[in-house]
């Protein structure tokens, strides 16, 4: 390194002494002057090059006669092969799957290192735990299973199915008949439904002491129209079939249409009260006419 510094002083002194020289002769002028000062930092320049050079070759020079005084054994680069597709292929095959590591299992090549030592008849035992997350599943179903029992059969905190079956059944109940009764007005012959509840036929039997007495008498036995209590029926014995007589009538026969009288809830209750006739067998029954209906 101090050679380097003595190489350096040696290129830049007498640089610097040229420029100490030449400093007189710029008295003649400014332009002179400037191009002294450019000659001098290239001829600087070109100096510092030179020595970076000449460090570099003395640096290359240290190292090759380093090498031929104590010289290095030659060590061969390692040849690394590209793997073949089927060392990939089995490398592949080797490595779990997501299957296997789900279900806690080991691979075939590990399977002598959980072997048991006994045998039987040449079949030996594999030391093959349940995974764990099984085994947290089958105790939370058990510990699930005690709270069900406690919060439902110990505390009756809970309702039970049949309990919760009857809550339903009496909610569908009233349900229905909000239905019915908002819907009443839009009821036909193919909605119509029957119905034995007592409400139903009482007010049936109120529309039929109204209007239809005159004609089948009031217990249905029939007089001017057929008789309501026998289970033979000239325009059908069903509940649609009874609806649509009463509501469009039967002029040719001398029954009028009900529908602008009375309203489809009337009709319909009044179909299911001529139902609730049949087989009354009222005394002075008129004889059947048309056709028998099981």
């Amino acid at each position: 390194m101090k050679k380097s510094l003595f190489l350096a002083l040696a290129f830049i002194l007498p640089a610097t002494g040229i420029a100490q020289e030449t400093t007189p002769v710029s008295v003649a002028g400014t332009s002179s002057t400037f191009h002294m000062d450019i000659l001098i930092g290239a001829f600087m320049v070109t100096a510092l090059l030179i020595l970076m050079a000449a460090l570099a070759m003395l640096k290359a020079f240290k190292v090759v006669a380093e090498e031929m005084v104590h010289p290095k054994p030659f060590v061969a680069p390692e040849v690394i092969h590209a793997k073949e597709y089927e060392d990939s292929k089995e490398l592949k095959m080797s490595a779990p799957g997501i299957w296997t590591k789900l279900l806690g299992l080991k691979p075939l090549s590990e399977e002598k290192n959980i072997m048991f030592e006994h045998q039987f008849d040449g079949i030996s035992e594999l030391d093959n735990p349940t995974p764990a997350w099984f085994m947290w599943l089958f105790y939370g179903t058990i510990a699930f299973a005690f709270a069900y029992m406690m919060y439902f059969h110990v505390l009756d905190y809970g309702l039970l199915q049949d309990e919760e079956y009857e809550i339903e059944m009496a909610a569908a109940k009233a349900e229905r008949g909000v239905f019915l009764a908002s819907s009443a007005n839009n009821m036909d012959e193919n909605s119509v439904q029957d119905s034995k509840e007592a409400d139903v036929l009482a007010a049936g039997k109120a529309v039929y002491t109204t209007s239809c007495i005159a004609c089948h008498g009031d217990k249905g036995q029939g007089s001017v129209g057929p008789n309501l209590t026998d289970p033979y029926w000239i325009h059908g014995g069903k509940i649609g079939s009874i609806f649509k007589t009463i509501k469009y009538g039967v002029p040719e026969k001398g029954m009028i249409a009900w529908e602008k009288t009375l309203t489809p809830k009337q009709i319909s209750d009044l179909s299911n009260y001529i139902l609730s006739l049949q087989n009354t067998n009222p005394p002075n029954g008129k004889a059947p006419q048309g056709d028998k209906e099981g």
